[in-house]
């Protein structure tokens, strides 16, 4: 007796700590895809920012001018920051990348002060380029307006498209989640099929049958949902091992949404796997119980 109690809790513990698993790992892939979309947009925003266009100066400008149009530049709504880049700091930095000055060979400097210009993330798209465009060469001081608007247009594309295929890598996973969690939910409860159909013999209404099962499984999803979120932990720890400066990319609240989520949909996918599983139970009769 003491024996067959025994294996009994064995056997019990083994089909939990399965189920916690197997719980755990798919909620670890869902949280991986929230974080992924997540940083999606902040590296979008990121890359946006980082797209600069120059603004090439008149030769006959005044330096107190050029700071005058500056400041401007800067009170404008859809510009993120400004640079001021003299003739001379523009043929510094062409001596570095040629190895020679152009003035050697040339015996002038060829090259126009600019001004280096980042747009916020919102207005660095080919629909505000435009705008953009007309009232910055509507200052007197402007020469010339460049900027590679094919680069932005793939910037966007690759963005719109890479928030597409995340956004069904989720809904994909989250299918294949729910049938896996189901699957191993309706596993645990096949061997209780039988104390089910005698339950409902006595007389105990489907909501009595299925709540044992809905707290069993609800403390099960709570565990696997703490595990799934240590696993998260662990794998951006190992990230920002390998890769400088990624931890700089999230925050608290970025964080807060992805752990918050992984809980969430642990319990709720436990407890409607198990509901959906237990039901199937209920509308069996009792031929069909002995031959599934």
């Amino acid at each position: 007796m003491a024996e067959n109690k025994k294996t009994n809790t064995v056997s019990f513990f083994n089909s939990r700590l399965t189920s916690v698993i197997s719980i755990a790992l798919v909620l670890f892939l869902l949280g991986l895809i929230f974080l992924m979309g997540l940083l999606g947009n902040k590296l979008s925003v990121y890359v946006k920012e980082n797209i600069s266009f120059s603004i090439l100066l008149k030769d006959d400008q005044k330096e107190s001018e050029i700071k005058a149009m500056q400041k401007k530049l800067d009170a404008l709504p859809f510009i993120k920051s400004t640079e001021y880049i003299s003739k001379e700091q523009a043929a510094r930095e062409l001596e570095e990348e040629l190895g020679e000055s152009p003035e050697t060979f040339l015996g002038f400097n060829p090259l126009q002060a600019s001004i280096e210009v980042k747009l916020l993330s919102e207005y660095a798209n080919p629909d505000s380029i435009p705008m953009i465009e007309e009232k910055i060469k509507s200052y007197t001081s402007v020469s010339d307006l460049l900027y590679r608007k094919d680069m932005m247009q793939m910037v966007n594309d690759n963005i719109k498209r890479m928030g597409i295929i995340l956004l069904a890598l989720a809904a994909i996973l989250m299918a294949i989640s729910f049938v896996l969690i189901s699957n191993t939910i309706r596993l645990l409860i096949y061997s209780k099929r039988f104390l089910i159909h005698t339950m409902k013999l006595v007389g105990a209404t489907s909501g009595f049958i299925r709540g044992p099962f809905i707290r069993y499984n609800l403390v099960s999803g709570i565990i696997a949902s703490i595990l799934a979120i240590l696993l998260l932990m662990g794998a951006l720890y190992y990230l920002q091992q390998e890769l400088d400066g990624f931890i700089d990319m999230i925050d608290v609240p970025t964080l807060g949404i992805v752990f918050g989520s992984v809980f969430i949909l642990g319990i709720i996918l436990s407890i409607s796997a198990t509901f959906f599983a237990v039901n199937r139970y209920l509308r069996m009769g009792i031929d069909k119980l002995y031959y599934i």
